[in-house]
């Protein structure tokens, strides 16, 4: 990716970018494939009035996009392995990150992932699957009443990035199904063969700001090249992808990266439909 436009998100043209190191299951580092949400922002009030965000509202946070509370749950197969379309989605994303950071072709660092031997003794935890939350969101400050319940906010925060960081950086052949690894594996080459064009579409539709410092927003463009790749490439309902791509953004972005995602990628579709280059109105395999 050397040589190309900012959005093309070259590490040459980012070299004050601070990569922070993660455990590895190999002597092979993959630390940038790691994403991680921002902590909670914790208030702490000495008075007894109601807040609109309380600690308990903080570690047990509804799923804003279903009533069904069984959808917070990962979606796993009789295989003990992820086997939901959003774990495709993360995967790739977090790929895609890495790639961005090193230099280097998402597919090839795909595969590389893929066949890395583990070190000898590695064990992962099958457990930690069953408490991965792929639909857990960062929200507003938390304010809370005590300094007692702003540690316990703390340590349940510590203990979910905890769980994050042990599946993320997991053999991905211990985590995802074989259809999961082989969806993610389409994504990135999607990803690929759309990149130089969808580096000039972003250059379009981006916010100021984002074209300005592309080395602070990274992860929001690798959401964009990714929603964008499914759409075109895969022929995905445009209406599924941005969903997804909001999800993600709310996941592992921060601030109104979720609400600018949205936007770029409605401008986007609606170019597509105008120009009438959208698969989607199409027959086309739809992902949920």
């Amino acid at each position: 990716m050397e040589g190309r436009p900012l959005l093309s998100l070259s590490p040459a043209l980012i070299p004050n970018l601070t990569i922070i190191p993660t455990p590895s299951y190999s002597s092979l580092s993959h630390s940038s494939c790691l994403l991680f949400r921002k902590s909670h922002v914790v208030t702490v009030r000495t008075s007894l009035r109601t807040s609109t965000f309380t600690l308990d509202e903080a570690l047990h946070k509804p799923n804003n996009n279903s009533n069904n509370s069984s959808s917070m749950l990962p979606k796993i197969d009789k295989s003990g392995r992820f086997c939901s379309p959003r774990a495709a989605r993360e995967l790739a994303l977090s790929i895609i990150y890495a790639s961005c950071l090193q230099g280097s072709d998402p597919v090839r660092l795909f595969e590389k992932r893929m066949n890395i031997r583990r070190e000898p003794g590695y064990e992962f935890d099958k457990a930690s699957l069953l408490e991965y939350n792929p639909m857990s969101f960062g929200g507003p400050p938390v304010t809370v009443q005590t300094l007692e319940e702003a540690d316990e906010l703390l340590l349940s925060d510590e203990k979910e990035s905890a769980i994050e960081a042990e599946v993320l950086a997991a053999p991905p052949k211990l985590v995802y199904s074989k259809l999961i690894l082989r969806f993610a594996r389409k994504l990135l080459v999607a990803v690929m063969d759309k990149w130089d064009s969808h580096v000039l579409v972003i250059d379009r539709v981006a916010p100021p700001n984002w074209k300005d410092e592309p080395g602070s927003r990274i992860l929001e463009l690798c959401v964009l090249h990714l929603a964008m790749s499914e759409i075109t490439v895969l022929g995905t309902r445009h209406q599924i992808v941005i969903n997804e791509a909001v999800d993600l953004a709310k996941r592992f972005c921060d601030g109104s990266a979720p609400r600018t995602i949205n936007g770029c990628l409605r401008t986007f579709v609606n170019g597509l439909e105008e120009t009438g280059l959208n698969p989607a109105l199409g027959k086309q395999k739809v992902v949920t």
